[in-house]
């Protein structure tokens, strides 16, 4: 089954065949990933299956070795600037200026993006206690999550692109986090599309409505979730640890 059978035709994600080498390592092994536009995906696998790196290829910070990947219609390869206007990307580093306050990145990062929304990103940061002044080396690895987050939906983007964003998180902040990923703007004609690497697949369930099983580089699994579960009969860590034992 793949993702696009339960929904839209109209994909915000297209991979056909990704495939990368490290040396003699196989990171990533013939991918066909099809992302519906507004589905929510969950992406699981272990430590080292493949999550980050298939995620930078996305976004093209990776070239792969074959294959080919879309997003929103462009090719990951060359995304424009009009695509990237539309997406949203939180890495499991955060790759944030740690020179700058809170809110001079605030303003810095929103300076590239035409749909910057400054009003929401400062209630986006108040939402999430975000202290405006401080400097990014002094927050904490949590609250450096947090305004990774802001930086990635304060333009509210089409699809987001999200590794391990909340793994730093309280649980009541990981709560209010799967809220925002709905907060959208009201004016918006097509839902956001969102693909979430995370090992907290307590919180994916409550959100998903695909997930994608990786396993040694490889699609073990995909489709959508309550058709799985409907099959397996299983909670979402019962059949991640069925998977991989």
């Amino acid at each position: 089954m793949n993702l696009a059978e339960v929904t839209s035709p109209a994909l915000a994600i297209d991979t056909r065949d990704l495939t990368l080498r490290y040396g003699d390592s196989l990171v990533l092994d013939r991918i066909r990933l099809e992302v519906p536009v507004g589905a929510v995906v969950g992406l699981v696998g272990r430590n080292g299956a493949g999550k980050s790196t298939l995620l930078r290829c996305l976004v093209g910070l990776t070239l792969p070795d074959a294959g080919q990947c879309t997003l929103l219609g462009c090719a990951s390869a060359q995304l424009d600037d009009a695509t990237r206007g539309r997406l949203g990307y939180v890495s499991q580093t955060g790759d944030l200026l740690p020179w700058l306050g809170v809110w001079q990145h605030v303003e810095y990062i929103g300076s590239f993006y035409p749909r910057w929304d400054r009003q929401r990103a400062a209630a986006l940061c108040e939402r999430l206690g975000l202290n405006l002044r401080a400097k990014v080396s002094a927050l904490s690895v949590g609250q450096q999550q947090k305004l990774a987050l802001v930086l990635a939906l304060a333009h509210d983007p089409d699809l987001l692109l999200l590794d391990e964003p909340v793994a730093s998180l309280d649980p009541l902040a990981r709560r209010d986090f799967m809220r925002l990923l709905f907060d959208t703007d009201a004016r918006r004609t097509v839902p956001r599309t969102v693909l979430l690497s995370s090992h907290l697949l307590t919180d994916l369930e409550r959100v998903v409505s695909h997930v994608v099983f990786l396993c040694d580089g490889r699609v073990q699994l995909q489709g959508a979730w309550d058709e799985l579960l409907e099959q397996k009969g299983h909670s979402l860590e019962d059949l991640f640890v069925e998977l991989n034992t």
